[in-house]
């Protein structure tokens, strides 16, 4: 068979995942950690990125998913380590499943506390695993109110053996130089630590609590708690508004590139691409680069995005001009006299951080991450 030259690929530098869990521990080494491989790892590919964290001499609590079909498959890759649902179950088949492949779930809405009552009365199917707790300090998404909170807790407190921890998640903790974030995040922090005190008032017991995911653990120390939950950051970017992963001393650990495949001279008033939305105000000389939005390069993508080229006298920083397509890109080459067709050019990684892209794009690296598609053949460096 001819081989196929790549078009469009993704490299996963599993060394600089390492290297975040380790920011991680310097940040909070007193709070266990349940590293977040959610949504295949954030786009990274959840069973490379687990193996690479469990390898990485970084004491794990554990490993954090959203879905019960995330959890399900995670322990088929991880037999041993403790797995946490952060969304719950919904059912008493997946409260069953759960206990079953010992995972932890999260206890979040009064609909599930008699599906609860009815398995924890089922001493067949062994022990339980730890639960969670979620108390809405003021997210509003998920979460029971204090009193509910607490009066779930103290009910679960009295199955023997059952392990539990109060949890939360915090909103606004991005912006802590703003100060209604700021105080936003304060009130969080202060009602979980009341209905803490409370639950050792009444329960006479020691209360495991956890709050912090990436923005905590940066930027609150205070939130670090029993236990933090980093997601973004362990992938070399940032969750704190304003801020680059680069900035915070994070390394990339997705790096996405194509290449050039046509180079063309424009006139002034050229127009680019559909739409029109870009004419030129000078000669222009371009290129065309073999990826587009069917790869999960971000359709909103304006004119000026950063883009890197690699060209043979060395690296070259330069900008995306015209609309994005679904199979293609067009950049401005002007000034860069030795670029040639089958070039490579970085999207975002190395040398050019997803979160700079992501501004420019109106989102957030972690909608970059998680929408590279399957035409992206990915590769695993360590």
């Amino acid at each position: 068979m001819t081989p196929i030259s790549r078009r469009a690929w993704a490299t996963i530098n599993l060394t600089a995942l390492k290297k975040n869990l380790a920011l991680v521990r310097s940040y909070s080494p007193n709070s266990g950690i349940y590293p977040v491989v959610k949504s295949n790892a954030y786009g990274h590919g959840m069973a490379k990125a687990a193996a690479a964290l469990k390898s990485a001499g970084v004491a794990l609590s554990g490993l954090a998913v959203a879905t019960m079909s995330e959890a399900v498959r995670l322990r088929e890759l991880e037999p041993d380590l403790p797995i946490l649902l952060l969304n719950g179950f919904m059912t008493k088949e997946e409260l069953r499943e759960c206990l079953v492949r010992r995972i932890e779930t999260v206890v979040h809405a009064n609909y599930q506390l008699p599906i609860l009552e009815k398995v924890l009365a089922e001493p067949a199917l062994g022990e339980f695993p730890r639960l969670w707790v979620k108390y809405n300090t003021g997210m509003n998404r998920l979460g029971l109110g204090q009193q509910h909170a607490i009066d779930a807790y103290l009910k679960l407190q009295a199955y023997p053996g059952t392990q539990l921890v109060l949890m939360s998640h915090l909103a606004c903790a991005d912006a802590p130089s703003t100060p209604k974030f700021a105080k936003f995040t304060e009130d969080q922090r202060e009602r979980l630590s009341q209905a803490k005190n409370e639950l050792v008032t009444r329960g006479k017991q020691a209360v495991e609590t956890s709050m912090a995911a990436s923005a905590g653990i940066l930027q609150w120390p205070e939130t670090h708690l029993n236990y933090v939950r980093p997601g973004v950051m362990l992938y070399g970017s940032s969750p704190m508004a304003g801020q680059t992963g680069e900035e915070l001393g994070l390394q990339p650990v997705m790096t996405l590139r194509s290449r050039i495949i046509e180079i063309r001279d424009l006139k002034v008033g050229d127009a680019i691409g559909y739409g029109a939305t870009y004419v030129c105000e000078r000669d222009t000389r371009m290129a065309t680069v073999s990826i587009g939005y069917g790869d999960g390069y971000p359709r909103s993508a304006r004119n000026g995005t950063p883009i890197i080229v690699h060209t043979t006298s060395g690296i070259v920083k330069t900008r995306l001009i015209g609309r994005v397509s679904m199979d293609m890109i067009t950049l401005d080459l002007t000034g860069i006299h030795d670029a040639q067709i089958g070039d490579e050019v970085t999207l975002w990684g190395e040398g050019l951080c997803a979160d700079e892209v992501a501004r420019s794009a109106s989102t957030i690296s972690y909608e970059l991450f998680c929408k590279v598609t399957s035409r992206v053949s990915f590769s695993y460096i360590d």
